[in-house]
């Protein structure tokens, strides 16, 4: 994250010597990016975080992936698979939709708390369809709900517990690297710049400890480049009662994306919320729409020929996709090798609209997205000859 905080107790002086109230050391631990020449933070635990009492191998979710062939666009109704979440918690019950070697897409629906959960092969963003949740890790707690975008660092403990009484539905996309706010959007010391659409303002991290039991062990599932692993560790993870430094938990609502707009239609990366490894993540928002006097302002057909574009629908009327079958939590592919556009009829009913009340994610992968099963199980099959359907029918 671009700028410091710094929460609970720490000492004035970084690696020095900072003592409970019994006269024993806290214990600290340097978490630190990119072997330590990047972004870091330095926690102090009441206990040491290495202290395991046994380590197995846990049997990794089991998923497959096929590709998208014959080439064509894809409808995945992500409601539809519902009816096989129930019971479902936000770590293991994740259904995986699209995937590459950088990134994985899933969905879920989540009614129980995950475990305690660390992703040590990337840093993870979660969107927030519906309902809340609390974020609750080894930094603190963070509280999310409806529009939230949550940005876990790799190799964080946490957790995801939903909050009753309705499930949290969320979209997350694991990337095998780091996921933060585009570099263009930031100053040489990493200060949010005039032009970017928010700001450190609009970013929330946690802001006090959460102290777990002390003496209470902890199992732990850490996702690693070589599969599962189930820890029990001596101690609560969430045992520590200060921390500072760039590297945390955050949270940014998509409802505080400041909208760029022109007098004709504007290209994709003025959505661009955030970067990561060969993909970004964009926001579309209700905004007032093109205002030249002859503008069209639905999309024109477009061929992005270097990436795959998903688009999840969460809210609002999405204009250009009117008559294609598109509804909330539905999600759009369109391929590298496919123009796509909007539906038939769409640009002529677009003219002279001042505003589009929609609310959309896209993430565009520099790399083909293969389908998972459970993509191929909730997929409207005769979406990809939608724009030849007679638009007067």
């Amino acid at each position: 994250m671009p700028y410091y905080r710094s929460v609970g107790e720490v000492p004035r002086k970084r690696h020095t010597q900072f003592r409970q109230p019994d006269g024993s050391l806290y214990a600290e631990e340097l978490m630190g990016q990119e072997g330590f020449s990047a972004d870091s933070s330095l926690l102090y635990h009441r206990h040491l975080p290495t202290a395991i009492l046994s380590a197995e191998e846990y049997p990794a979710p089991t998923w497959t992936r096929l590709p998208n062939l014959p080439l064509k666009p894809r409808h995945l109704r992500t409601h539809k698979l519902d009816g096989h979440a129930g019971g479902a918690d936000a770590v293991l019950g994740r259904q995986p939709l699209l995937a590459n070697d950088d990134v994985r897409i899933s969905y879920v629906v989540a009614d129980q708390p995950s475990p305690l959960y660390r992703n040590a092969v990337g840093d993870e963003c979660l969107y927030v369809e519906s309902g809340a949740a609390r974020i609750e890790s080894t930094f603190g707690v963070l509280g999310v709900t409806a529009g939230d975008y949550v940005i876990i660092p790799t190799s964080v403990v946490h957790r995801v517990v939903p909050i009753a009484p309705d499930p949290v539905r969320l979209l997350t996309v694991e990337a095998t690297g780091h996921i933060g706010p585009p570099r263009r959007y930031l100053s040489v010391r990493g200060q949010f710049l005039e032009h970017s659409p928010y700001c450190e303002r609009d970013v929330r991290g946690p802001t006090a400890p959460l102290l777990a039991d002390e003496d209470e062990e902890a199992e732990v599932y850490v996702r690693h480049r070589r599969g599962w692993t189930r820890y029990v560790y001596a101690h609560h993870p969430f045992d520590v009662v200060g921390w500072d430094g760039h590297l945390y938990p955050w949270a940014f609502s998509i409802h505080d994306f400041e909208p760029i707009t022109g007098r004709v239609h504007q290209p994709p990366p003025v959505h661009q919320t955030f970067q990561g490894p060969n993909f970004v993540i964009c926001s579309f928002v209700p905004r007032k729409v093109d205002y030249h006097p002859l503008a069209v302002p639905v999309p024109y057909n477009h061929h992005n020929v270097d990436s795959d574009e998903m688009l999840f629908y969460t809210g609002g009327n999405y204009e250009a996709r009117r008559g294609s079958g598109i509804e909330q939590g539905s999600i759009s592919l369109h391929p590298a090798g496919f123009t796509h556009g909007p539906q038939p009829g769409a640009a002529e009913r677009a003219i002279g609209a001042d505003y589009f009340d929609e609310l959309a994610v896209m993430v565009d992968t520099f790399r083909p997205l293969d389908l998972c099963e459970p993509a191929l199980a909730c997929e409207d099959t005769g979406y990809a000859w939608t724009w030849a359907r007679d638009p007067r029918t």
